[in-house]
């Protein structure tokens, strides 16, 4: 068994979709291995909320303990904690198997929302992978 280890550092420029108040924005990850016929869940993790932040800075980690890389696929939401139901803020998705991850920790910024009238949204991650 290996360890996929992440530390989610920040995100800028989230859109602020609430119309009362500004977002409060977290994270969770989902990660599942997908096969070709049966796709394998790994669970999920989440973040904590950051109350009326359109740039949150979190520095938190989160370790996953997985088999391998092989065709893992890692899930990244940016949900708004709103009253009722929470509010999708952003998404994208990594193939770990692409990214030659090891111990050493490997910087990763992704897209998560393109932002028509302001700058596109975007998480700032530390990844690494250990057996």
């Amino acid at each position: 068994m290996g360890i996929l280890n992440i530390f989610l550092d920040r995100i800028e420029n989230l859109a602020d979709e609430d119309h009362i108040g500004k977002s409060d924005p977290y994270v969770k990850f989902e990660l599942e291995q997908d096969n070709l016929f049966l796709d394998k869940d790994f669970g999920e993790m989440v973040s904590t909320k950051k109350k009326d932040e359109q740039n949150p800075v979190y520095g938190e980690e989160f370790h996953f303990n997985i088999p391998e890389l092989k065709n893992m696929e890692l899930t990244i939401k940016v949900m708004d904690d709103d009253v009722g139901f929470d509010e999708k803020l952003g998404k994208c998705k990594i193939k770990l198997e692409d990214m030659d991850l090891s111990e050493e920790p490997m910087e990763v910024k992704k897209k998560v929302d393109n932002n028509i009238f302001s700058p596109d949204a975007y998480i700032y991650l530390k990844i690494s992978y250990s057996e």
